[in-house]
């Protein structure tokens, strides 16, 4: 049998040379791109009867101008950039990786968290700059900083990223209660509340969900008047589940006292991005899922997922 034809079109989204794509190419004769625009995705995969990408769009288009097309390996968890039912008619198994960042994600929510409470960058800055030389005693704080015993942790979402957050919390001493679809599920004694008791009870709202047409923006101008002027905002999750500008101004006018944000809604950010510089708002650019394990991790799976496609035996196919 001939091998398989596989083009990978945004390696760089995965790796920049620090792990290796051999475990995935040797399992065809493979075609890797660092790069692809969308509108060269059709003809980048060409005659290929699987592809592999993060983000690049795999439209009714590109199925229809490349008929050998029969597996989509996706780097991510997400596949809101493949057409499922396009993939249905044309016969191709859509496969993702769930589940392989859930401690990453964890950790950076907490990595946003203690940077808002423990202010770690502005003390370093503050000793770089040499306030602690020209100080008189042994120790100084003039930047406010406070303990998370005892406050109440919101999480929207209670999937694995959401619960593996809750462990965390309550190590540090906190109360969590959750907002899901699913409150049947919770096995773990966590109080499930409405949405607008989590927003108006929490010291610390942490996002956690899939992004649905249901709860696009669903952090709005409304839900943020019901927050304590003292409460965070973190999102590690998806950009589409906050307006953006209404945050921004709950930020700017001092209405919440800060927000964490790893994902936008566009991305990579734009200048007129209304959360760029905005007041007491962390921004860092959708790695939460990046740590080098994390991608390890991933690629395995992927290698996984591509293998048992070849077998016959497809593996997380999320068309079935």
């Amino acid at each position: 049998m001939d091998k398989i034809k596989i083009v990978i079109l945004d390696a760089e989204t995965v790796t920049r040379g620090d792990i290796s794509l051999d475990g995935i190419t040797a399992l065809g004769e493979a075609e890797v791109f660092g790069y692809t625009p969308n509108d060269e995705v059709a003809g980048k995969i060409g005659g290929a009867d699987a592809v592999i990408c993060n983000k690049c769009l795999i439209t009714e288009e590109v199925f229809s101008r490349c008929p050998n097309l029969k597996y989509v390996g996706l780097f991510a968890t997400g596949y809101n950039n493949v057409d499922i039912s396009a993939a249905k008619r044309h016969g191709a198994a859509v496969c993702n990786v769930p589940s392989y960042s859930t401690y990453a994600v964890a950790q950076h929510t907490f990595a946003l968290i203690l940077e808002h409470f423990n202010r770690t960058a502005e003390y370093t800055r503050s000793v770089d700059n040499g306030e602690w030389i020209n100080y008189r005693l042994f120790s100084y704080f003039g930047i406010p900083t406070a303990e998370l015993l005892g406050r109440t942790m919101g999480i929207i979402g209670y999937g694995t990223i959401g619960k593996r957050t809750a462990e965390i919390a309550r190590a540090f001493g906190m109360n969590v209660i959750t907002y899901t679809r699913s409150p049947e599920k919770i096995a773990d004694g966590t109080k499930a509340v409405s949405l607008d008791e989590l927003m108006s009870t929490a010291d610390i709202v942490s996002l956690h969900c899939p992004l649905t047409a249901e709860n696009t923006r669903m952090i709005n101008e409304r839900t943020l008047s019901l927050m304590k002027p003292t409460a965070l905002l973190i999102n590690t999750a998806r950009g589409g589940l906050v307006d953006e500008q209404a945050l921004a101004e709950a930020l700017n006018s001092g209405r919440i006292a800060g927000a964490g944000i790893d994902v936008l809604t566009n991305e990579p950010m734009r200048e007129d991005c209304p959360l760029y510089r905005a007041k007491n708002c962390l921004v860092t650019p959708h790695v939460a899922w990046a740590p080098l394990e994390t991608r390890v991790r991933l690629l395995g799976v992927v290698e996984d997922n591509l293998r048992a496609w070849i077998n016959g035996e497809p593996k997380n196919n999320v068309v079935n």
